[in-house]
């Protein structure tokens, strides 16, 4: 005999659901430089991409179950290469995009008794920081615009008061790059250090011509994570010295 279940338990029960398929997953963040917007991702896979280009000036970065946000992925390609098409290249925008995985996401939350394992960030570069576009949207169709930076995935709330710390939309990229290392250290409360080999990169570049997305990976990650680093301890280096300074003036 079937039992009745109320639409508000059904609906708690599938975010419940969606949540803990998400975080059982390791994070990742996205977060604007001087130079645009970083994505990096804690993923110890070659071929299995969390980020990946969407059009031109757009990017894709997930989080949760692979197969689903791969087909999500997909999608927004099409969705993207079909309008560029049928009118414009310019007339594409991560507006658009956000709003269409937000339907996507939200017919499956509410119409499929099981919904998708995924959080996804759609996000676009524009000709200044103020012209940045960061979106993330939820297992369950929500939008919200972001600013700055996010953290999305396992630890989501511990990694990102971590990036909060050190967060600096003006940094350069190497510094920029060592402070996301920094806050996804703290996944699931872990110290531990991240190696390049377990991160993915990518950017979306201002100054880059036509296609704004470039991987970040081998040689060019290490010198960057090298850059950033000096680049930490020769400011903490320079306080250091102030504060020297100032104790002896006293």
């Amino acid at each position: 005999m079937p039992f009745y279940v109320s639409p508000e338990q059904s609906m708690k029960d599938k975010a419940d659901y969606a949540r803990k398929g998400i975080a059982r997953g390791r994070s990742a963040v996205v977060l604007q430089y001087d130079g645009g917007i970083l994505f990096v991702a804690d993923n110890m896979s070659r071929t299995l991409h969390k980020i990946s280009e969407l059009y031109d000036r757009i990017a894709f970065a997930a989080v949760g179950r692979y197969n689903e946000f791969e087909n999500l992925r997909l999608m927004g390609v099409r969705f993207a290469d079909v309008r560029g098409y049928a009118y414009d290249r310019s007339d594409v925008n991560g507006r658009q995009l956000a709003n269409t995985y937000a339907q996507v996401l939200g017919s499956v939350f509410s119409e499929s008794n099981k919904p998708a394992e995924v959080e996804i960030v759609v996000a676009e570069v524009g000709d200044d920081s103020d012209g940045d576009q960061i979106y993330r949207i939820t297992f369950d169709g929500s939008v919200v615009d972001e600013r700055g930076f996010l953290a999305m995935g396992g630890s989501a709330e511990r990694v990102s008061s971590a990036l909060k710390e050190r967060f600096d939309k003006d940094a350069p990229l190497g510094t920029a790059l060592v402070s996301a290392m920094h806050a996804l250290k703290h996944e699931n409360g872990e110290q531990r250090e991240l190696e390049a080999s377990s991160l993915e990169v990518a950017v979306l570049e201002r100054d880059r011509e036509h296609r704004k997305f470039r991987r970040i990976q081998g040689d060019r990650l290490t010198r960057l994570i090298d850059e950033g680093h000096a680049a930490q301890e020769a400011e903490q280096g320079s306080a250091s010295g102030s504060d020297a300074a100032g104790g002896g003036a006293s």
